[in-house]
């Protein structure tokens, strides 16, 4: 997962995303600002991720031993399918060593240190030494690749015959404000996201991409296919107003020179710790479209 972009949509490297797993090497406060946003989903949409797991382990069955977690970041994904797999050791997958590293701490620290591995790896050269996994969850990580088609490739290769992938993908940001958040600037997230999307169009062309023909050109048998609008509205999660805060926070510093000077003087008041701020506000909703893809690696003929 190698790029040197600099995006804010999210759940790995190079990238200061709001939903993924790619990381910013050597700039540790990208890594935390980053880890924070990836918990802070995690914790808001527990149920959807809860409920995600659920309809995997139908397809899976009862054989699971080994998963992958392709773009692992803070190991929110780990903790979910050590949770939903009981019997199965779990893969850590990310080019972040500094995310790896607090993944093992924070693992060790629960008690299930051996139950998780780590390879620090770019997903686009493969996975290096799998052969046999039973699942891999690839959550908003595939799109950060320069060639997704050859990663989905590598991806087969390291499943083992009728051996299944979970491809999870966001829409791009999550929306939190009505259209009069600031009354003298209608319209701020709107415009703010479309800034967003004209950056992620040169920076990362594959978010959005239809995955369920990639996965089938790879030889992969898609077996189900969804999408899920997501809509959290009062009484939130008591975090909904941090996660706002730092999705919000991140996205300011991505569309600065993209959108004019009101609008991020704007953003600034939602972020200063005013009376405007996403913190203290009690007309947050917070919005996400989530899509989920899964696909088996054929077994092999008898």
């Amino acid at each position: 997962m190698t790029s040197s972009a600099s995006h804010v949509h999210h759940d790995g490297h190079g990238h200061g995303h709001v939903h993924g797993h790619t990381h910013d090497h050597g700039d540790t406060g990208q890594d935390d600002s980053l880890a924070e946003v990836l918990d802070l989903d995690a914790e808001i949409f527990a149920p959807y991720l809860t409920s995600v797991t659920a309809r995997i382990a139908e397809l899976a069955g009862d054989g699971v031993r080994h998963v992958v977690d392709l773009g692992s970041g803070t190991g929110t994904g780990t903790s979910a399918l050590l949770e939903r797999f009981p019997h199965a050791t779990v893969t850590a997958v990310d080019s972040s060593p500094a995310m790896l590293a607090g993944l093992v701490e924070a693992f060790r620290a629960k008690g299930l240190g051996e139950r998780v591995r780590t390879l620090e790896a770019d997903a686009g050269t493969g996975l290096a030494g799998i052969t046999d996994a039973d699942l891999v969850w690839a959550s908003a990580s595939l799109h950060h690749l320069d060639d997704p088609a050859t990663a989905i490739d590598g991806i087969r290769a390291a499943l083992r015959p009728g051996g299944l992938l979970a491809v999870a993908e966001l829409d791009g940001m999550p929306h939190f404000l009505p259209d009069d958040a600031v009354a003298d600037r209608p319209g701020l997230e709107t415009r703010c996201r479309e800034a967003l999307d004209g950056l992620h169009a040169e920076q990362v062309p594959h978010l959005g991409a239809d995955w369920g023909a990639l996965l089938t050109a790879s030889g992969l048998v898609v077996e189900q296919e969804r999408t899920e609008r997501l809509e959290l509205r009062a009484p939130l999660p008591a975090a909904a107003g941090q996660y706002a805060h730092a999705v919000l926070g991140r996205i300011r510093g991505a569309v600065d020179g993209l959108v004019a000077p009101a609008d991020l003087a704007a953003l600034d008041t939602l972020l200063d710790g005013g009376p405007a701020d996403v913190r203290h506000r009690d007309d947050l909703v917070v919005r996400s479209t989530r899509e989920l893809w899964l696909a088996r690696r054929p077994a092999a003929a008898a």
